[in-house]
């Protein structure tokens, strides 16, 4: 017997889903939306700080970042995005961008008109609760996020990052047992954390050296032991809004 393909807008499906209960008719419409497939090369632009809104974007593999550049140039880094999650939802309600979303690695998004989701959001409205949720959510990871930058020190933010990287991997299932490819290069952390990327390497090694991590090359990350690395992070998982079972890696 020949399994059918997935539906390429099922990771999206799965990730609204996960935060509220979807019927049938809920997952038969957002199939059924009319989308574009692009493939974005790494350090492609999915959407840039000025544009006119026009479109939601769900990442169909591959990982990108969302980030704010300051009036020296400087990028802040402000959050990760993977398979299945729409990094610019707002997109839907505000004309105009007011970051960039750019890839980390090469890989495929669809796009959505902006029109498409206000209609679904006015048809289903467990489908715009789940929407309204993903929003909420990126609005507490970046809370999270500016306490990391604001207020830990190098080695507790670094720890912090990995550790939410983690389970967000694992919640999209990407990754399991705590071992998974970073897809960030050390000047991305360094923007992604407000240090520098010789601080970053330090950083890094010292996490290594106390067996908090361990690599086989640069990118491997392998958590040895999660609630250390967890205590060490000041990393609690609230504000991920996960399951229970999501909530540590075991």
């Amino acid at each position: 017997m020949i399994t059918p393909e997935p539906h390429i807008l099922e990771p999206m499906v799965r990730r609204l889903a996960y935060r509220v209960s979807l019927d049938a008719a809920d997952r038969e419409a957002l199939l059924a939306l009319p989308f574009t497939v692009r493939t974005v090369e790494r350090g492609g632009y999915i959407v840039r700080e000025g544009d006119i809104a026009t479109r939601t974007s769900v990442m169909l593999s591959g990982f990108s970042v969302r980030s704010k550049t300051v009036g020296s140039g400087a990028r802040q880094i402000v959050s990760i995005h993977m398979r299945g999650d729409m990094v610019d939802l707002q997109n839907s309600l505000l004309d105009t961008a007011d970051h960039t979303v750019e890839m980390l690695t090469r890989g495929r998004i669809a796009e959505i008109a902006r029109n498409e989701i206000w209609r679904i959001a006015a048809d289903r409205p467990m489908v715009a609760r789940a929407m309204w949720r993903e929003t909420l959510v990126d609005g507490s990871i970046f809370r999270e996020w500016l306490a990391n930058i604001g207020r830990r020190d190098a080695r507790t933010r670094l720890a912090h990052l990995f550790c939410e990287f983690a389970l967000r991997l694992k919640v999209a299932g990407l990754a399991d047992a705590g071992q998974y490819e970073l897809p960030m290069t050390q000047e991305q952390l360094a923007d992604a954390t407000g240090l520098t990327s010789v601080h970053i390497n330090r950083t890094i090694r010292g996490l290594e050296a106390d067996r908090f991590i361990e690599r086989d090359d640069p990118r491997r990350i392998h958590i040895m032991d999660w609630d250390r690395l967890a205590e060490v992070g000041d990393f609690q998982s609230e504000y991920l809004h996960l399951r229970d079972g999501d909530t540590v890696i075991v």
